[in-house]
């Protein structure tokens, strides 16, 4: 039997006993704090530490006494759903100063606190590095004026300082995503998408500002969510003589029979000469050029509002077991590191490394160096920057290049949100490359039947914030009608396919059971064989089980974890969660659970059951899967017009794609974003079951029972690397489309 990994079983290595760790949000707050706030105090009581809540940031810090308060484990209960930070946050002007720092370490030093985890924004992590730097001069002073005793010095002789970036702007150089900004997007998308629906029915334009004082992530990516019309964002100010181009585009799509125009507008965008660009001067110019219905929409603190996605709820769990996995490891030598996430991994990175980065962008947009700011912001901005401008400015006839390749396109499976955006951007592209495009309706059966048309540029207006498959899809496999298949690609001269598929809501429902004593509801969720919704559902809602088909469960599991609830039931928490995955096993069903715990639960909760059903397949995509469905099919068309290019054979004027490389399945690998050769799929997948043999996400399982109060091993041999910020990652890398 193979020998576990040195660092698999963590808390037998890495024990946090005799440790004191604070938490605190300063600066902004930002939807996921509470969730990165939650999973400290739980994973630091679980190795052991003691965990205290410092209260209204570095304020609290300062003034001391009743703000700083030992965390226990039902103090977290119930939080990971909420907004804002329930520990709040405030700005400190003391705190800036030598007095106030000074104050803040006599307070820590009562408590014995040297490890904390700062969540904010690059203005907080900063204040954090130099309390750091600092903390062994304060300590020397405090023995001097007689406030701690001079044996402190060196029983507390290092501050260990881990980050996590709160900000809604995404404006963090070194992580691909900061807590609260997917929530925000929801929050601006959630918006755009009614606003829509009675711009359509006046013929109206309307101008949106969204935040980013100093960042336009938010403006562009939900311009490439919702496929706004115009997009200004401050680090790419627009050319001179922007304002026509826009009106001339504006008119041109109302000339095309689109009955509304979107622009979106970041707080900070500005002209090349770094002077700020209004919605109030965007509407005049419309309906001074144009003669257009104009309105402006100033989204402000709506943004920051309501709870957390289920994104930043996972990113921010995953964040916090990592910050305290960072402190347990870290040593005196060690500098204060932040904990970002690229691809679907946590990383950890020098905090002062990223803070420096992050004001390189700010420089670099006063000296107008524009195109280094974009670049300085990292691929993933770089990349949705490219990809708007790919998709929302089409290019005249003349200037298209021509190809003479014809290209369809096709879902197969089951619906999903996002197939749309996903079409849209392969048509768009598709047309951009110089193909002639084609859409295949209902999948491989519409295929052999002949369902084929030519689709257009402006036929797939609209499409990105569709829910489902507007091109329509059925689960009917290729296998029996190949013949007839392959008669209509030579009909239609059909040189490449594109497909989009498959293999071929919890959150709510424990909020219901918030106003109710002793409630227990078990879900069942979808995913086939896969477990994958089950689990990080579970994650993101803070289940307290999650039953799943690739690991096998018996009645004993059952019964203990029945035990296990039953007790956090009698001594502190007043509801529970757990989920089933549909398919996770055979005899021990959603009934037979839910009969299990409403028998054993008796006299101390109740339960409900509900079956989520097809529900998770239906409504509008989320602003992810609209941008990864529309940036990974443009990469997917990219990479059809080079396969086409190098196969062409000019002496007979054909396609000839008979390597392995030719038919590829496009998706994320740990970081990269990866063209797999589906003929290597082969090894790596059940196909009994319809699922990967090795899963990713299973490494999140134990992350969830440990915040469910269960003892289980945690496998951390990704973790404890410190990394180095890199300016320019590997081409194949968009990390936006994490997890």
């Amino acid at each position: 039997m193979a020998q576990p990994d040195s660092k698999k079983i963590f808390f037998e290595n890495l024990s946090g006993a005799g440790k004191a760790i604070a938490v605190l949000t300063s600066g902004g707050d930002a939807q996921g704090m509470n969730a990165a706030v939650r999973a400290v105090v739980r994973m630091g009581l679980y190795v052991g530490a003691k965990v205290y809540f410092i209260h209204e940031g570095y304020q609290g810090m300062v003034d001391g006494g009743e703000n700083i308060r030992e965390a226990s484990w039902e103090s977290v209960s119930s939080m990971l759903q909420v907004g804002g930070t329930v520990i709040g946050s405030a700005r400190c002007k003391e705190f800036r100063t030598h007095e106030g720092r000074l104050k803040a370490a006599h307070n820590l030093v009562k408590r014995g606190i040297t490890n904390l985890c700062v969540i904010g924004g690059d203005g907080s992590l900063t204040g954090a590095n130099l309390f750091r730097e600092e903390w062994s001069g304060l300590l020397g002073e405090l023995v001097e004026q007689g406030s701690i005793q001079a044996d402190a010095v060196q029983k507390y002789s290092a501050l260990h300082i881990v980050g996590m970036v709160g900000s809604i702007d995404n404006d963090f150089c070194g992580t691909d995503m900061t807590i609260g900004t997917d929530s925000a997007l929801h929050r601006i998308i959630e918006v755009v998408d009614a606003i829509m629906t009675t711009a359509q029915s006046h013929q109206r334009t309307f101008v949106l500002e969204v935040m980013g004082r100093h960042c336009g992530y938010l403006a562009l990516v939900s311009a490439l969510a919702c496929g706004a019309d115009w997009v200004l964002i401050p680090e790419m100010p627009p050319e001179d003589g922007w304002e026509d181009k826009m009106c001339q585009k504006l008119s041109a799509n109302r000339a095309g029979m689109k009955r509304l125009n979107i622009i979106i507008v970041a707080e900070g965008a500005i002209d090349r000469n770094n002077k700020p660009i209004t919605t109030e001067f965007i509407k005049d110019l419309v309906v001074k050029c144009l003669g257009f219905d104009t309105r402006v929409t100033i989204l402000g603190h709506v943004q920051r509002g309501g709870t957390p996605s289920a994104f930043d709820r996972i990113l921010a769990s995953r964040m916090g077991v990592e910050a305290v996995l960072a402190l347990l490891e870290t040593t005196a030598n060690t500098p204060a590191c932040v904990v970002s996430l690229c691809g679907n991994q946590s990383v950890r990175l020098p905090l002062m490394e990223c803070v420096q980065m992050t004001q390189e962008v700010q420089k670099a947009m006063d000296e107008k160096r524009f195109e280094e700011a974009v670049k300085l912001r990292g691929r993933s901005f770089e990349n949705n920057l490219k990809t708007y401008k790919l998709l929302a400015h089409r290019k005249p006839e003349s200037e298209l290049p021509t190809s003479n390749f014809n290209v369809a396109v096709l879902n197969v499976g089951a619906p999903a949100a996002g197939m749309n955006a996903a079409v849209r951007s392969a048509v768009r592209v598709g047309i951009s490359e110089g193909h002639k495009m084609f859409a295949v309706s209902d999948g491989f059966e519409g295929f052999y039947k002949g369902q084929i048309k030519e689709i257009k540029w402006a036929d797939v207006g609209g499409w990105t914030g569709q829910g489902g498959s507007l091109l329509g899809t059925k689960r009917t496999l290729p296998a029996k009608h190949v013949d007839k298949i392959a008669e209509q690609m030579r009909k239609h001269n059909i040189n490449a396919l594109l497909v989009i598929g498959g293999f071929e809501t919890c959150d709510r429902i424990k909020q219901s059971a918030s106003g109710t004593k002793r409630r227990v509801f078990i879900i069942e969720t979808m995913g086939g064989y896969c477990g994958y919704l089950a689990t990080v559902g579970g994650l993101a809602a803070g289940a307290d089980a999650a039953y799943i088909y690739e690991e096998p469960f018996d009645i004993r599991d059952l019964q203990a974890n029945v035990e296990h609830l039953t007790e956090k039931m009698k001594t502190s928490i007043q509801r529970g969660l757990v989920l089933r995955n549909e398919n996770s096993n055979e005899n021990y069903t959603t009934d037979f659970i839910y009969q299990l715990y409403t028998e054993e639960g008796k006299g101390v909760f109740d339960c409900r059951k509900n079956v989520l059903g097809h529900m998770q397949q239906g409504g509008a995509p989320s602003p992810f899967d609209r941008n990864f469905g529309t940036k990974i099919s443009a990469k997917a068309m990219q990479w059809i017009s080079k396969k086409l290019v190098e196969t062409f054979r000019h002496g007979k004027g054909r396609v000839f794609a008979n390597t392995e490389d030719s038919c590829c399945l496009l998706g994320m690998r740990r970081r990269a974003l990866v063209f797999q050769p589906v003929v290597q799929l082969k090894d790596d997948t059940d196909f009994v079951h319809r699922i990967p043999k090795e899963q990713w996400w299973l490494k999140l399982r134990p992350l969830m029972k440990i915040l469910a109060k269960y003892k289980t091993s945690y496998d951390v041999s990704d973790s404890g690397q410190l990394e180095h910020v890199v300016r320019n990652r590997p081409k194949e890398l968009d990390a936006s489309v994490a997890m």
